[in-house]
């Protein structure tokens, strides 16, 4: 299948048989080098025999304990009681951190794409497909499938966990049959025992994983790599129940390893962090994609002193001096999760601290959460998800409105994250408790990436990157920025999707939930004034669903592009994401204004009120979970059992809203009812009043007639917006006018959304005066600035595509993969 795929046009291939072994931990051990720009390391998987193949091992407990041969000494209880801030104390640095044993020096086993294999080397044995015949099993031996791709791995080997002392306490309950295969079950049974102790053995658990990590090897196992993947066996092996269920990988990254960003932040200093592209983490770590593979882990990177590290975990790591300049770095979490919301960032950070207005802020905000909601009986719910320290179970983080939480950015950036993000947080995460309750996650970091991240933000577990471009222009675009981002908390990462093809399920609810949060956080609005914004709003982004609808593929307009078939895999479970590799899905928004669309006309249908309350309780229902589009809607239409009968079905929602291309039928009348918002309204007066001051000068021609003085009303930055969209639809629009609409409106100081219409009627009208304002957005507003590339190029002005080609030429080497590939062909 893999081979087949182009890697930059076709379907994303999931290739892990998740089916037969599923991964249950990571332990990330890592060095981040900026002078090679590698990360190299070790990863060692703990695994479950998967849910297509359990067996069952046994033999008696006195055999069991023998393996040990009386030399293990049984760990003091205590060791459960470890405070997990020390766990990176006892974690030894490994020689094999050197790669003395790699090939330094000697001959080189690597394939043309720096990829090692021992499976010729050690066996003889082509890396033939065959062997991965699992349903025959006959001589052959069990393939285990990894999702890796630009990696170099330099060697995989079994874990011995049975040399940790203190282990043999995993293993009393073991009943072990025959001899050969005592000791090889045995470490099995151990790893099975050890993944799955109960949550408030959490610590205790980690502490073992670590020690588990660092138990010596016990025996090279054989492996080859593809384009997708890493497959490794172990000779005479035939069942993934016999498979080693603990195996250790060294490997490296490669400079041009798609799930990393090797670059400069905005002061000019190196650093580096994953970019969430189409192909996740799998150029970052050898790992499991599919969805279902979910899994906690732990990471242990070091780096030169000067940088800070930042990854998804739930604690806030302090830094341990390993040697002089050179400091380690811990994080772990304790929620499974899919490996592909695994983030890191390695950067000369500065965190910027609280000062006394923002502790103020979080200190004052009052929040009140809807009657229907505080009604709601936690003991009474029982968590649907496999057992892990839940908050939602937790009643003091039940009563938590604002998690703790820290902002980093480049220095040259703090000032500005001061003025306008810090102050905005412990308002939207206090927005985001009123409507869905429990905060999913115990702490937040926020960072501002580099001037190339290729979208506005980011959301991880325990983080989220913003673009540089949500800072500038008031706290708007910032406050709903950051507002869809906290929504992924919830949709997203608590709640996944089970097949990454219903986009929607993540990015139409942040797309909707934005709006509800930013309205409560802002608790000044009156209800008129949050109704007439959010109308506001639809009528943009029903302008924005049309115009796409118009310049894209009908395949990429489907919100459900597998139908029937979604959530389906192969027997080995692993699956394609549809379309999951074609560069320019990553620049649609189809999946975010249709999912918008639904969940804003299902609240309308069965009312707010009813919705919201549905909304809380399917979070409570399905946190921790994977969910299909009809685990949502089967359950609100249940709770709302008379909208059934009005035609209201899971199967006419498909229909109507997922299963199609277009514009759905509900939404192609309803474009006219928000022209009669006010917000609108007073757009439309200001529009006019510029046409009719455009048509004056025209008609005066160079004469310098002295024109009636006109007075234009202070418009909000979306009226901004809708104003310039609707300027664009004008053929012509004489010089001074726009020199005018600049001057008016100060467009060069205002947020990115807006500068980005500007641009797009500077380049329409050949505005020369305003071409250093296109220069400006796309060095600094890379996230938005790939449309603003083709229109400069349709034009065929040789001035326009002159500045078009000096632009990318200045920022194509740090330029995200996809939108420079996007990029290069409009211009090219």
């Amino acid at each position: 299948m893999e081979t087949q795929l182009d890697p930059m046009k076709d379907d994303l291939p999931l290739m892990a048989n998740t089916s037969y072994m599923l991964v249950k931990h990571y332990v990330l051990d890592l060095d981040v080098d900026f002078t090679s720009q590698v990360i190299e390391g070790i990863i060692v998987l703990f695994f479950e025999t998967g849910s297509q193949y359990r067996k069952t091992s046994s033999t008696s407990k006195e055999d069991c304990q023998s393996q040990f041969g009386g030399t293990c000494k049984i760990r003091s209880s205590e060791s459960c009681h470890i405070a997990m801030t020390n766990v990176n104390v006892c974690s030894c640095i490994m020689e094999c951190n050197n790669f003395a044993f790699c090939g330094k020096g000697e001959e080189d086993t690597s394939d043309k794409n720096g990829n090692h294999s021992n499976e010729e080397q050690v066996s003889g044995t082509s890396g033939s497909k065959d062997c991965c015949d699992i349903e025959n099993h006959g001589n052959k031996d069990f393939l285990l499938v990894l999702d890796c791709c630009d990696l170099s791995v330099l060697k995989v080997e079994e874990v011995d966990v049975t040399a940790v002392s203190g282990i043999e306490k995993f293993a009393r309950s073991a009943k072990l049959t025959g001899v050969s295969k005592e000791l090889e079950n045995l470490r099995n049974w151990i790893v099975h025992e050890l993944v799955t102790l109960p949550a408030d053995r959490c610590k205790e658990q980690l502490y073992y994983f670590t020690c588990c990590s660092q138990a010596p090897g016990c025996g090279e196992l054989l492996f080859t790599t593809d384009t997708w993947s890493l497959e490794i066996r172990k000779s005479g092996v035939q069942t993934p129940a016999d498979f080693p269920h603990a195996i250790r990988i060294w490997y490296k990254t490669k400079p041009e390893g798609r799930s990393v960003t090797w670059t400069t932040d905005q002061s000019g200093r190196p650093c580096v962090y994953t970019t969430g592209s189409p192909i996740n983490n799998r150029a970052l770590f050898p790992c499991q994609e599919p969805p279902i593979a979910l899994s906690t882990w732990q990471a242990s990177v070091r780096t030169a002193a000067d940088f800070i590290v930042l990854t998804s975990g739930e604690n806030s790591a302090e830094p341990v001096q390993l040697q002089e300049g050179i400091l380690s770095w811990y994080y772990y979490v304790t929620m499974p999760m899919p490996a592909s919301t695994f983030t890191i960032a390695v950067g000369c950070w500065q965190e910027v601290k609280q000062q006394s207005l923002t502790t103020a802020l979080q200190k004052n905000i009052e929040f009140s959460l809807p009657s229907s909601q505080t009604d709601f009986r936690y003991d009474e719910e029982i968590c649907g998800h496999v057992e892990y320290p839940c908050r939602f179970q937790n009643p003091a983080a039940r009563l938590q409105a604002v998690i703790p939480y820290r902002v980093f950015a480049p220095w040259c950036l703090t000032e500005c994250c001061e003025e306008h993000l810090l102050q905005l947080i412990p308002q939207c995460l206090s927005a985001a408790y009123s409507t869905l309750g429990t905060h999913p996650f115990t702490r937040l970091d926020v960072l501002i990436v580099p001037s190339n991240f290729s979208s506005l933000g980011m959301a991880s577990p325990h983080i989220i990157f913003l673009s540089q471009s949500v800072l500038p222009g008031g706290s708007h675009l910032c406050g709903t920025r950051l507002c869809h981002e906290i929504a992924h908390a919830w949709f997203g990462l608590a709640i996944g999707a089970r097949d990454w093809t219903e986009e929607w399920i993540s990015e139409g609810f942040a797309t909707f939930l934005e709006d509800i949060f930013w309205a409560r956080a802002q608790q000044q609005l009156s209800h008129n004034e949050v109704k007439e914004m959010q109308e506001l709003k639809a009528l943009l982004r029903w302008r924005r669903l049309r115009d796409e609808v118009q310049n894209s593929e009908e395949e990429l307009q489907v919100l459900r592009p597998k139908k029937e078939s979604t959530g389906e895999v192969s027997e080995s479970g692993a699956s394609i994401v549809k379309h999951g590799l074609k560069a320019e899905k990553a620049f649609m928004q189809v999946h975010y204004l249709k999912g918008y669309f639904l969940l804003r006309s299902l609240a309308r249908t069965i009312g707010e009120a009813s919705f919201f309350a549905s909304l809380w309780k399917f979070v409570h229902k399905f946190h921790g979970q994977l969910v299909l589009s009809q685990d949502f809607l089967c359950m609100l239409l249940d709770d709302i059992p008379e909208q059934k009968e009005s035609g209201l079905t899971v199967e006419s929602v498909f229909q109507s809203w997922l299963d199609t291309a277009g514009i759905p039928k509900p939404l192609l009348e309803e474009g006219e009812t928000w022209k009669e918002c006010r917000l609108v309204q007073q757009v439309s007066g200001e529009v006019t009043k510029w046409i009719q001051a455009n048509q004056k000068i025209r008609k005066s021609g160079k004469k310098k007639r002295k024109q009636d003085e006109v007075v234009f009303q202070k418009l909000l930055p979306d009226q901004l917006i809708l104003l310039l969209e609707s300027l664009l639809e004008e053929k012509t629009l004489c010089p001074r006018i726009l020199q005018c609409l600049e001057k008016t409106y100060q467009l060069r100081e205002q947020d990115a959304e807006v500068r980005h219409r500007w641009c797009e009627l500077v380049i329409k009208h050949k505005y020369v005066p305003g071409y250093g304002d296109i220069e400006k957005f796309l060095r600094e507003d890379q996230a938005m600035g790939v449309y603003l590339y083709g229109e400069l190029m349709v034009n065929e002005d040789a001035k326009q595509q002159q500045l078009a080609r000096k632009c990318f030429a200045a920022a194509q080497e740090h330029m995200d993969t996809s939108s420079a590939k996007v990029v290069a062909e409009m211009l090219f």
